[in-house]
């Protein structure tokens, strides 16, 4: 879900812990959003586990990188206009995949679920059209992917509440205003901690969908090779394991 969770934390940056870049290489200027647990503002430092495989991977290509946060639809113009380098995790579309340079590699596959109530006797089976009888709670403006998205513009299920924030619809879950609360599946862990409700709210089994993310670069001149240098660095993370440790740091 690339839209939760804008952050306002305009100008910060975070300078990786890479080694020196090769002689005459600028360091690489990376965008993101505010988006726990994947990628976040603590203090003065940008942190979250999808920012150290990012900057595990640039260590690799013996790049230096600085990591800032804005909010995405900013991120978005500056990496379309040249003036940020790269900007991650984003979904591909036909029009990004236009303007922006895609890595190969997927950076991280997000899983929409669904979270009900421990009380509740709500079950799923993978189909959607079999929940339209229970309310949905939603984030405005927030896309969940083709699957639920889809499902609700044709009816097949009911958005009773529609919430300001990721945080917010969590607690219309908790006093029970709605059934159902679909969510991107970590981010949603990462507020049930937060907001302390391990023993209230448990998660539906399986996922409506699994959509990857990326990470793409700006189509510019200087930028030649380093995609691929990105996805075979990354591909040799997936196989030597160090990506699956960084990742199952955040797992529930």
């Amino acid at each position: 879900m690339e839209s939760a969770h804008l952050g306002s934390a305009d100008g910060d940056a975070d300078v990786a812990a890479a080694p020196l870049s090769v002689a005459g290489e600028r360091p690489l200027e990376l965008v993101t959003l505010q988006y726990p647990p994947y990628q976040y503002q603590e203090g003065a430092g940008v942190k979250g586990f999808v920012v150290d495989i990012v900057r595990e991977v640039f260590s690799r290509m013996g790049r230096t990188v600085h990591v800032s946060i804005y909010p995405w639809g900013r991120s978005l113009a500056m990496v379309e206009t040249g003036q940020a380098d790269a900007i991650f995790t984003l979904y591909k579309t036909p029009e990004r995949e236009a303007r922006l340079d895609y890595s190969r590699q997927a950076l991280m596959p997000q899983a929409m679920s669904l979270f009900v109530l421990q009380d509740s006797t709500i079950r799923f089976d993978g189909r959607l059209g079999q929940l339209s009888g229970y309310r949905f709670g939603v984030v405005r403006s927030v896309s969940y992917g083709a699957v639920f998205d889809t499902a609700a513009r044709q009816g097949l299920i009911r958005i009773a509440e529609t919430a300001a924030s990721g945080e917010q619809n969590m607690e219309k879950l908790v006093a029970r205003r709605f059934d159902i609360l679909v969510s991107n599946r970590l981010g949603a862990w990462d507020i049930i901690r937060r907001q302390h409700v391990e023993g209230l709210v448990r998660e539906l089994q399986p996922p409506v969908e699994r959509i990857p993310s990326y990470i793409a670069f700006a189509r510019k001149p200087d930028l030649a090779g380093v995609r691929d240098r990105f996805d075979a660095e990354l591909e040799g993370m997936k196989r030597d394991g160090s990506y699956a440790r960084l990742v199952s740091a955040a797992d529930p």
